[in-house]
């Protein structure tokens, strides 16, 4: 399968702390990656080093075989990267329509003014990620977790990525919720869309992942399948402190 995202011996220090020190993987085009390990292991971290969000120290980063370090965040987003966020990062003063409206934006000014808003899109958008069309006038200060969750995902999908980085994407979602992205997130696999997925919630990870990738303190410690990954020693003793 081809490389679609390349780490090579990445490393992120903040003043005397390493908080990615050498991390090698790389993951395929239509593949879906988990990223696991215990909270402070570094995870958030290479999603902000894969979107240009913060610069690593040393290491490359290759997306298509081509270096991508020197981007800055909307060239990687222009490119096919997209995130959610652990914390979601609305646009509090527009309502869901709006804030998928700001995703479909093309980034060239000429473009911008042409196109113009597609309502329908937003709409079906929208939809996708469980949203009714009454729920499109709403503002994000009225809405639950769940539907933050939500509206993260369906700003992600607007930028039209080839890869998405998922942190935390279950998080605070009821078990309704959670089986719709799933279903959401299966469908846009079949479609060819390639993931990186963090979550805590490893019973509905499982299924939607081919690999797993486990770190802790920054470091990589294992790599293989799921099950491979839960049941290495070294993960269950730094994961689920066995």
């Amino acid at each position: 399968m081809a490389k679609l995202l390349e780490l090579d011996q990445v490393v992120k220090r903040f003043g005397g702390i390493v908080a990615t020190n050498g991390l090698t993987f790389d993951v395929n085009k239509g593949e879906s990656l988990a990223l696991i390990g215990p909270n402070g292991a570094g995870k958030t971290t290479i999603f902000s080093l894969i979107m240009g969000e913060i610069r690593q120290n040393a290491g490359t980063i290759r997306l298509k075989g081509e270096e991508i370090s020197g981007l800055a965040t909307h060239q990687r987003i222009g490119r096919g990267i997209a995130r959610t966020y652990q914390v979601p990062r609305p646009f509090a003063d527009m309502d869901v329509a709006g804030n998928i409206r700001v995703g479909m934006m093309p980034n060239n000014l000429w473009q911008m003014l042409a196109k113009g808003p597609d309502p329908d899109a937003e709409l079906a958008l929208a939809l996708s990620v469980g949203f009714s069309e009454g729920d499109l006038h709403k503002k994000p200060a009225t809405l639950s977790m769940g539907d933050l969750r939500k509206l993260e995902l369906a700003r992600t999908l607007a930028t039209r990525p080839e890869i998405m980085l998922l942190d935390e994407v279950f998080a605070g979602l009821t078990v309704g919720e959670i089986a719709q992205i799933s279903d959401l997130l299966a469908q846009k696999r079949r479609e060819g869309m390639t993931f990186i997925i963090v979550s805590h919630d490893l019973r509905s990870l499982e299924p939607l992942v081919d690999r797993a990738v486990a770190m802790t303190f920054g470091r990589q410690i294992a790599e293989g399948s799921f099950r491979a990954v839960m049941d290495d020693e070294q993960v269950r003793a730094a994961y689920l402190g066995q």
